[in-house]
């Protein structure tokens, strides 16, 4: 997602920020080529217009701060506009009431509501401590029932039992009383999908909320729908009182424009997006780390919170002792970080959060693909214990059974073995302390205006 954004907004803003002085003329000139960047990725017009109006009244007041350019305190107010635009702060989910704390999911069918429920209740379990009961009051869509049922089992949280015979508030009200009885901190509520014209099926969320009083009503919205999502939001939003909104299928071909326009159409903040298809590709959403992305300036933080909750820590501290003693990094430890790599989401996402990527060339970034990653698991895999441990003795034929065992080809092995070399030799640099050295340099690829820099 946002990748033709940000290739078009960093793209137009590096030409500028390296301008000694603003003037009337080239913000109009950069305005332009940004607000046709923003319609393109289906940003709503209003939306657009408010964006430029308030970066072409900030840029031309502002007094420019003395250790950036001109040029770079128009980036600067670009993302500032942009963090604005979103919501400022990440907006949390509100569980303070009297257990069990009631959220109910609205939204369209085939946006991604019962998966989001899955996803929110691990979310809550592992992060928050709670205890989560599920409950799916959708009678309407074959299965619907069992596969929440199954979700709830996969993260690990409650499901309270419903079929399709009986009412949804009387599910519902049921599954209320049982959290109630049992003691839990969270009800999450699965509802059907409906559309806003769908006069019946509107009465019946409207009856199902008053029944159960969430303490939030998050909207699901699928973000490949671009600025229709945002309009889809605000008209359940005039018959629910809807507290905030999951954007969905963020990782797919979307192009941005629903993040950018949902917060200024309804008033509505995006607490979560969904990033995947796994159970755990439910991430918080901070405007100020999605402004970054959007710039090309990388969402470090994120990547670090990624590192700290996946990494296997007993893995790493094995590796690092390892390292200390003196021993080498052959190829099954290289085998562990590119496993490692796709519990955290893959090398794509990964490489997404770090700042300067989208300035890449296209032959270097479409190595970063996960097929890439499977496919050098399936070289190592082919190899002998042997020759991982010493690969300076994969020569011709050892490469030739090798690229068989795997189906691959001789060239896919040498370039394993390539990359396989540059790893060590960054291994021994961090050994030597050159840890610090990288991150300089990655400070160094971020943008001007990035904080910080």
């Amino acid at each position: 997602m946002f990748d033709n954004l940000s290739d078009r907004l960093s793209r137009t803003l590096r030409n500028i920020s390296g301008r000694g002085r603003l003037t009337e003329d080239n913000i109009k000139d950069t305005l332009r080529e940004v607000r046709m960047a923003l319609l393109e990725a289906d940003v709503a017009l209003p939306v657009v217009r408010d964006f430029i109006s308030r970066v072409k009244e900030s840029a031309l007041g502002q007094e420019v701060n003395k250790s950036l350019t001109p040029g770079q305190e128009f980036v600067k107010i670009v993302r500032s506009e942009l963090v604005n635009a979103m919501g400022d702060e990440n907006n949390s989910l509100n569980l303070a009431a009297h257990p069990p704390a009631v959220v109910l999911m609205a939204g369209l069918q085939g946006a991604g509501k019962t998966t989001s429920v899955g996803k929110l209740g691990k979310y809550l379990r592992e992060k928050q401590k709670k205890k989560v009961l599920v409950v799916s009051a959708d009678v309407y869509r074959p299965a619907a029932i069992k596969q929440l049922e199954t979700l709830a089992e996969t993260v690990g949280v409650d499901f309270f039992p419903s079929d399709a015979g009986q009412k949804p508030i009387d599910i519902v009200n049921q599954a209320l009383n049982q959290a109630k009885l049992k003691f839990y901190d969270v009800l999450l509520v699965d509802t059907a999908g409906r559309l806003h014209v769908d006069e019946t099926m509107m009465a019946e969320i409207i009856a199902i909320h008053a029944s159960i009083t969430p303490v939030e009503t998050l909207f699901v919205v699928d973000a490949m729908t671009g600025q229709d999502a945002a309009n889809t939001a605000k008209a359940f939003n005039q018959a629910l009182p809807l507290t905030g909104v999951i954007l969905t299928k963020v990782d797919g071909d979307a192009r941005g424009g629903a993040a950018l326009s949902i917060r200024h159409i309804t008033g509505k903040p995006i607490k979560f997006m969904g990033v995947g298809e796994k159970t755990d590709a439910l991430e918080p959403f901070y405007p100020d780390r999605l402004a970054g992305r959007i710039l090309g300036m990388g969402d470090v933080l994120s990547l670090i919170e990624d590192i700290e909750s996946k990494v296997d820590r007993a893995q790493a501290e094995k590796l690092t002792s390892k390292l200390k003693k003196g021993d080498g990094f052959d190829l099954t430890d290289f085998l562990d970080q590119l496993k490692q790599m796709r519990n955290m989401g893959g090398m794509a996402s990964m490489m997404s959060k770090l700042p300067g990527v989208g300035q890449l060339p296209d032959n270097v970034k479409s190595q970063m693909y996960d097929k890439v990653l499977v496919r050098m698991e399936a070289i190592i895999n082919s190899m002998t214990a042997k020759e991982r441990v010493s690969p300076d003795i994969i020569k011709g034929s050892r490469k030739r059974r090798i690229a068989a065992g795997s189906g691959m080809q001789v060239q896919d092995v040498n370039r394993l073995l390539k990359q396989f070399d540059d790893m060590q030799r960054m291994m021994k640099k961090m050994k030597k302390g050159g840890m610090a050295k990288m991150m300089r340099n990655m400070k160094g690829m971020m943008p001007p205006g990035f904080p910080g820099r």
